[in-house]
């Protein structure tokens, strides 16, 4: 382990009190935390930050408290040795020789191609997750959260006030993130990059630098999309197309500097748009995350609107529908094999619908992890904890009760650490304009018929953008830095050879069934890369960890 610290005090937290912002600003925020702490309970202290922050200290009095920001931006590992809480802001810098791999870690990773907090990929090193506190006192240790999701939708809403106080905190929250730098950001050439590169031009007084990545295969790429938006708002435009070559050369990179792994395939372009930026002379860059979050922008919440309809049907009515579906011959017939998926699915509650295309789980666990490893874990504690995350929001709205539970898994544990890690690496800062504390709280106040109105997606933010945005981005699908990676790895020899040899190495760990990777190399990968290219991603990306972390046992043997 590193050298134990009393403090740390990372991200921009502003106190909402204000004669502890005004002690931050004279003596420091630990300064202000300690004298929050001394009044409060650790619940209250941590309610009253905003930003985004990862902070901790260890009290005259022995006790020590941790938070996390609402979306866990910057995060905080912990880990109790020797009696005493330590803690650091990744989870490598708390390991040690003890510090076995976790194989209900691994199967996490393999289920949400990541590892949700409270866990790490070491069984004695925690994270604290999103909107969450800790303190450590007299050997007990509490983990609780002091912040959840709590909906009150304006009664009244006036479109033209809204309009107005959503534009005005766009730009606070855009002049909150810039520090004086070249203002810079990235542009996929989505809704929410193009929104904050057209407000840096305002903010700042100059246009942005924007920095976007492109590919060369057909269906993957949207340069266009980001050229319509520099042009409308003067960005100084660095595009970049990556390459098969450019992964070769970053995966092995990429997976030494992580403190444990992630199987989120866009990282790596992410990484070379901030590498890219960095060697441009940029020190920080602004990110669109959190718009489909926090104002209803993802496909899926028009889809899950669809299944939740069936809730409507007469109860008669659907046991007619289920039972000549689901139990006669006449749902094996074409048209009412649609049906009867239909009604299959729309039976599910959520969470549980949304786990209907788990990757992992429509492969089987069987089939992919090996005897001895299944034994060491419990494939139904990802469910759980999502059930547990559900139903924490205070939300009357299945809308905004799919937003809350998307803050947790799609932002603080996947989309942000994938900006956060592809930065860091580049030795770039990021900052999320669109996770602002004032605009997190206005979402929470919009009705929810503003986030999804019928089936449009995000209707209120982009009615609200109109005139400002090009048409053509409001009106285009949102898309992102997607990755060919399996189209690649079929044409690519260098990249080819690194996934198989990769998948060859991990066959010997005790973690997957041999079978399974020999029937995804010889065959599934060329079927549909698309599809099963990402299985073939988040193997490698795990063994690519393993090896270059140093961790050649198996991990089922660790269990």
């Amino acid at each position: 382990m590193t050298s134990e610290a009393d403090t740390l005090a990372a991200g921009r937290p502003r106190f909402s009190d204000p004669t502890l912002a005004r002690k931050a600003e004279r003596e420091g925020v630990t300064a202000a935390w300690l004298e929050s702490l001394a009044t409060r309970s650790p619940q209250q202290a941590a309610a009253g930050l905003d930003g985004d922050f990862a902070i901790a200290v260890r009290e005259p009095s022995g006790r020590t408290v941790l938070a996390v920001d609402r979306f866990a931006i910057r995060t905080l590992c912990y880990r109790i040795h020797e009696g005493r809480l330590r803690f650091a802001e990744r989870a490598d810098q708390l390991a040690d020789a003890t510090s076995n791999v976790d194989p209900q870690a691994i199967f996490d990773y393999l289920y949400f191609h990541a590892i949700p907090s409270p866990r790490t990929v070491f069984d004695n090193v925690h994270r604290l997750p999103p909107g969450h506190c800790a303190w450590f006192e007299d050997g007990v240790l509490h983990v609780e959260p002091y912040w959840t999701p709590r909906f009150e939708p304006a009664s009244r809403a006036s479109f033209d006030e809204l309009k107005a106080e959503f534009r005005q905190l766009l730009h606070q929250a855009v002049a909150r993130q810039l520090d004086g730098s070249v203002p810079a950001c990235f542009l996929s050439g989505g809704t929410d990059s193009s929104t904050i590169a057209g407000l840096i031009g305002e903010v700042a007084g100059r246009p942005a630098a924007a920095y976007s990545i492109g590919f060369e295969a057909e269906g993957y790429d949207e340069m266009e999309y980001a050229r319509i938006a520099a042009r409308r708002f003067g960005s100084t435009h660095h595009a970049y197309y990556v390459t098969p070559d450019d992964l070769v050369a970053s995966i092995p990179e990429a997976a030494a500097g992580l403190d444990q792994p992630f199987g989120n395939s866009s990282t790596l372009p992410a990484f070379i748009c901030a590498r890219n930026a960095h060697r441009d002379g940029i020190t920080r860059l602004l990110a669109g995350d959190g718009g489909d979050e926090l104002f209803g922008g993802n496909s899926r919440y028009a889809k899950q609107r669809v299944f939740d309809a069936y809730a409507g049907v007469p109860s008669p009515l659907r046991g007619v529908l289920e039972g000549s579906l689901l139990h006669t011959p006449l749902g094996r017939l074409p048209l009412a094999r649609k049906g009867a998926s239909y009604v299959e699915q729309a039976r599910v509650p959520m969470p549980d619908r949304l786990q209907i295309y788990n990757l992992l789980l429509r492969l089987g666990t069987e089939r992919v992890l090996t005897p001895n490893f299944r034994a060491a874990i419990d494939v139904s504690s990802p469910l759980a904890q999502q059930q547990a995350v559900w139903k924490a929001a205070d939300a009357a709205s299945p809308i905004d009760r799919t937003l809350a539970y998307d803050w947790r898994y799609t932002l603080a544990e996947n989309d942000l650490p994938k900006v956060r890690e592809a930065t860091r690496l580049a030795d770039v800062e990021v900052g999320f304009p669109l996770l602002d504390t004032d605009l997190l709280r206005f979402s929470m106040r919009l009705p929810a018929h503003y986030k999804l109105r019928g089936f449009t997606l995000r209707w209120f933010f982009k009615e609200a953008l109109r005139g400002f945005l090009p048409d053509e981005i409001i009106a285009k699908k949102k898309h992102g830095f997607g990755l060919p990676f399996g189209v690649w790895a079929l044409r690519n020899p260098g990249l080819r050879e690194l996934a198989f040899d990769s998948l060859a190495s991990l066959a010997r760990r005790d973690i997957v069934e041999p079978a399974f990777i020999d029937e995804l190399r010889d065959r599934r990968l060329a079927e549909h890369p698309g599809y099963y290219g990402e299985m073939v991603w988040v193997l490698m990306m795990l063994e690519q960890w393993l090896e270059q972390n140093g961790r050649r046992s198996t991990v089922a043997a660790s269990a």
